[in-house]
């Protein structure tokens, strides 16, 4: 009887084992801990690195009440995962007593360098990166940080994954311009939220294999749960910088579903040497949404569907143009509208100049289908500069609201 006993007990161990088994270790166990200073942790969180990459381990983040300090500078190691609690929190965690986040949170604490840069074979998941220094009044005093998360520079970075990250304060979030002697592939990014003071959430070059960024969401109310937000000001500053939120060079076949943008230059470029396929977005409050480029006819091809455009952002409405699409290439676009009127977080004109704005000298080809197009100054939606582009509109609407069917350069 005790014999078959042990066998049940035994092999009830064996089965519940991985549901009480460790990912990897808490970052506590290498002291890292609030109470430190950013240079301590910075080192031993190192250390906790180096230590994960030999076995391909996952370190934990332990919520706490208070943020872990970090320096600048760390290296995330091949094969390491660093996760915390969070799904996104994308109006912020908020302490019961002061004006901060709780839970798996880092206090990034200088500006010296990018606070992580990935390896190979890496995972960033459910952390809050909080630049508490960061200025929110006055544009002028604004610290200009490194990138929170950036691509190595001295090695082929294959398989990133960032998801459930949230970031307060930031400059430049994620930035994955690799170099074409040390490229990146599949790089997926998700569930991320900001409002970067640069402009730029996302930026990526020299991406040979398939990058996806899904589910996406930028915006300067990034930090309401807290009861602090940037000024107007700050965020006219922003929009002065002529930035893109997410930036595509060099990439092949991106994957790019329901990004989201307010109160930035530029919404979405997509560059001379990238191809992919853009559904469910919205930019909101830009004075330019989509700017596609390209360089060939036979793969700087873009598939663009489901989306709306706010574009309203700045002083001269002549600059303000929801499209524009210029260089090589087609330019499938699908069921995408665009409007424009006032909001009060930003300084704007209420208006665009047109709807798409089409420049360059090379032939390119645009085809739209069931677009809505309202909202604009100009006689035309379309203010066509390159007299070689060939372009149809089928079952579109205009701002009169009457029916947009058109061939131009059949």
């Amino acid at each position: 009887m005790k014999r078959k006993l042990l066998a049940v007990l035994v092999f009830l161990f064996y089965l519940m084992a991985p549901i009480f088994a460790s990912p990897g270790k808490n970052i506590k166990d290498f002291n890292v801990f609030p109470k430190n200073d950013g240079k301590t942790n910075s080192r031993n969180l190192q250390k906790a690195i180096d230590w994960a990459s030999k076995y391909g381990a996952a370190l934990w983040v332990e919520p706490s009440d208070e943020p872990y300090a970090l320096a600048s500078g760390l290296i995330l190691k091949k094969n390491v995962s660093l996760i915390g609690v969070h799904g996104p929190v994308p109006r912020a965690t908020a302490h019961p007593t002061k004006k901060a986040p709780v839970g798996s949170v880092f206090k990034i604490e200088d500006n010296e360098h990018p606070l992580f840069i990935v390896e190979s074979a890496t995972q960033i998941k459910g952390i809050q990166f909080w630049y508490a220094h960061q200025e929110l009044k006055d544009p002028s005093k604004i610290i200009r940080y490194p990138p929170t998360i950036q691509v190595s520079k001295t090695s082929r970075t294959e398989g990133v994954t960032l998801s459930n990250l949230v970031f307060y304060g930031e400059y430049i979030a994620m930035d994955f311009n690799a170099s074409e002697a040390f490229p990146c592939e599949l790089i997926l990014i998700e569930q991320c939220y900001g409002y970067p003071l640069s402009g730029e959430f996302i930026r990526i070059n020299y991406c040979y294999d398939i990058p996806r960024f899904l589910h996406c969401h930028v915006n300067p109310s990034i930090m309401r749960q807290m009861q602090v937000g940037f000024s107007k000001a700050v965020v006219d500053a922003v929009i002065a910088r002529k930035t893109f939120a997410y930036t595509i060079n060099n990439t092949d076949n991106a994957q790019l579903i329901d990004l989201f943008t307010f109160a930035t230059w530029g919404g979405i470029y997509l560059g001379d040497e990238s191809y992919g396929q853009l559904t469910n977005f919205n930019l909101d409050c830009v004075t330019v949404g989509l700017h596609k480029a390209g360089n060939n006819t036979k793969n700087r091809n873009w598939q663009i569907a489901q989306g709306s455009i706010i574009a309203n952002a700045g002083t001269e409405v002549e600059n303000i143009h929801p499209l524009i699409i210029e260089g090589q290439g087609h330019t499938a676009i699908t069921n995408v509208e665009a409007f424009s009127g006032d909001n009060p977080a930003l300084t704007n004109t209420g208006v665009s100049f047109d709807f798409m704005q089409v420049r360059g000298n090379e032939k390119l080809t645009i085809s739209l289908f069931g677009c809505r197009m309202r909202n604009y100054v100009s006689k035309h939606p379309f203010t066509i500069k390159n007299t070689a582009a060939i372009i149809q509109a089928v079952a579109c609407i205009d701002k009169d609201e009457q029916l947009y069917n058109i061939i131009i350069n059949r």
